[in-house]
């Protein structure tokens, strides 16, 4: 095979600057991040509990929910340590085949739950117009069936991406200024032409979040129609606040995902990036539990029948 095919990789690690500010800002940050990320594993993994054990969450909707915190239980588990060591040593080094790694189950984590808020759109909308019915269409094995192909169609289209990523030449600089890897800054570090992966990351990446946004904006179209053709304004009332806990969910996590993948990115700095960055990666996981746990009166009575039971 002659040496020009052969993907001659130079770059064995990449350096992340992390968050370019002083040292007390980068203490206070640590700090914040620290607390942000151990509150965010403990809320999820509640989360988690509360579902498995409380037979009155035993429903489609808090099944979605828990595959929800999964999901940011994991994405934060992959950002955020490595963050808090930049954080904590001015910048650090990763190695190649790990940030590969970090790259990947970051891409996969956010395409599935790309995939799983539209499927927790569809499952409002199921239950509100068709309430008939909802039993019978969202029995226990579709909902396994829809949980399970978003996280493999997520993890599947990605894993054809890092393979294109992976075989383009990295030979330096080897700068990342980034608090993780991504596709963007990765793809300008490379010394091959990264046109092919640069439109896979946009065609694939575009149809991970349009077709799950189509299914969110049909979905709630469809459900506040229904909704405003209810007598009663208890009613209404009841059915808004039902999904207004997921409408503010996906809002906030789709709209950052734009911010940073779909808007043109020509006047936006890097330090915008990368607060825009923290909000799906950092902070979306940590306001998911709150606002279904605050907004929720299943998920509070549930939490207060354990303690209760675990205190007798």
């Amino acid at each position: 095979m002659p040496l020009d095919n052969i993907n001659m990789t130079a770059v064995t690690e990449f350096i992340m600057l992390g968050f370019q500010a002083g040292k007390n800002v980068k203490i206070v940050l640590f700090i914040l991040l620290l607390l942000i990320f151990c509150f965010t594993i403990l809320i999820n993994f509640l989360i988690i509990a509360l579902v498995s054990t409380s037979r009155n969450l035993h429903t489609p909707m808090y099944f979605f929910i828990s595959q929800l915190s999964i999901s940011d239980i994991l994405l934060t588990s992959v950002i955020v340590p490595k963050m808090l060591h930049v954080l904590l040593h001015q910048r650090g080094t990763i190695a190649f085949s790990d940030c590969m790694t970090q790259l990947y189950f970051f891409a996969s984590l956010e395409a599935s739950e790309c995939l799983l808020l539209g499927v927790m759109s569809y499952d409002r909308y199921v239950a509100i117009c068709n309430p008939l019915r909802y039993n019978s269409i969202m029995t226990h094995r579709w909902c396994v069936i829809l949980a399970v192909t978003s996280w493999l169609v997520g993890f599947c289209i990605i894993f054809t991406i890092i393979l294109s990523t992976f075989m383009l030449n990295f030979c330096g600089p080897n700068i990342i200024d980034h608090f993780f890897c991504d596709f963007i800054p990765i793809l300008e570090l490379s010394c091959s032409d990264p046109y092919i992966v640069r439109m896979e990351v946009s065609l694939l990446g575009l149809l991970l979040i349009l077709i799950p946004l189509i299914i969110v904006i049909f979905s709630y179209t469809k459900i506040i129609i229904t909704i405003l053709r209810i007598p009663s304004s208890t009613g209404r009332q009841k059915a808004f606040s039902t999904c207004s806990s997921h409408l503010i969910v996906v809002s906030i996590f789709f709209w950052s995902l734009f911010s940073v993948y779909v808007l043109p990115t020509t006047d936006k700095t890097l330090s915008i990036s990368k607060i825009l960055s923290l909000l799906y990666t950092v902070f979306t996981p940590l306001i998911n539990p709150i606002i279904y746990s605050l907004k929720n009166n299943d998920i509070k009575k549930a939490l207060h029948d354990c303690v209760h039971r675990n205190v007798r």
